[in-house]
């Protein structure tokens, strides 16, 4: 078993990390590779050859990095593409999910919004899997179980759907405790990405083990509930102050909003 990371931005977008800072932190929780997703707007060829080059000189036995993309599509639904470093040419997420497939990458959307399900249930083309619980989106107390049971009802057409579980990392002082264990022989690429495809992992968090079907006892998925809409009330709490001190000219001093990253 690989213990890896998955939805991992770097400064090559929108993210705070250098790839080589990276390796140093997820090296240090134990992470034998992590599948990178850098947002594809930010990149041309050139800057793509650099990023790919870059993610395999920092890579070995110990830790692999595995360069793809996060894909930005119509009303802000995003998709991540496992594996992927081509550009997309569509914001259709049915498009950029067939394009992952024939490319041999694997396509989940990221952090579905609520608004969205409704959407997503009337696609033609479903993806591998949805993030069921993204850490970043969610919180790192507990999902919203509304997820979960969007994936059930999505299996119903397509019975090998994935459950994903993404940090989502942007921030140093970011929250990064939601990790995966990929079941393969190596923390190769082909192995790697393999075992997200097929479902040969499961997520971890503390004591938590989180199946790749999302198949969740009622008891846990109940306790998920209640600790979602406590933290979930703390969030929108803090984010009215934070728009009332804006509007009265005052910013949230950076060392508040980096702990502010930690607790949520």
């Amino acid at each position: 078993m690989f213990k890896g990371a998955i939805h991992i931005h770097s400064v090559y977008s929108d993210g705070e990390f250098t790839l080589a800072e990276l390796r140093e932190a997820l090296v240090a929780a134990g992470c034998s590779f992590a599948c990178m997703t850098d947002h594809a707007e930010y990149f041309d060829r050139l800057m793509t050859r650099d990023y790919v080059a870059e993610c395999a000189s920092l890579s070995d036995d110990r830790f692999r990095f595995i360069p793809g993309f996060e894909y930005s599509c119509y009303e802000g639904m995003h998709v991540l593409g496992l594996g992927m470093t081509e550009a997309a040419g569509t914001r259709d997420p049915q498009e950029v999910i067939r394009l992952t497939r024939e490319r041999g990458g694997v396509s989940i959307i990221a952090h579905p919004k609520d608004e969205f399900f409704g959407w997503i249930e009337t696609f033609g083309e479903l993806p591998d899997g949805i993030e069921t619980w993204n850490s970043k989106y969610d919180g790192r107390y507990a999902p919203r179980v509304a997820t979960f049971q969007l994936l059930e009802r999505l299996r119903r057409r397509k019975p090998e759907m994935r459950a994903y579980y993404a940090v989502d990392l942007h921030w140093r002082r970011q929250y990064r405790g939601l990790l995966n264990l990929a079941r393969c022989r190596s923390n190769s690429r082909e192995e790697i990405l393999g075992a997200f495809a097929r479902g040969d992992y499961q997520g971890v968090k503390d004591d938590l083990t989180l199946p790749s079907d999302g198949r969740l006892p009622v008891s846990l998925l109940a306790s998920f509930e209640a600790a979602h809409a406590r933290s979930d009330h703390m969030r929108r709490a803090a984010k009215v102050v934070k728009r009332a001190l804006k509007r009265c000219g005052v910013n949230v001093p950076a060392p508040l909003k980096s702990r502010l990253r930690r607790i949520f």
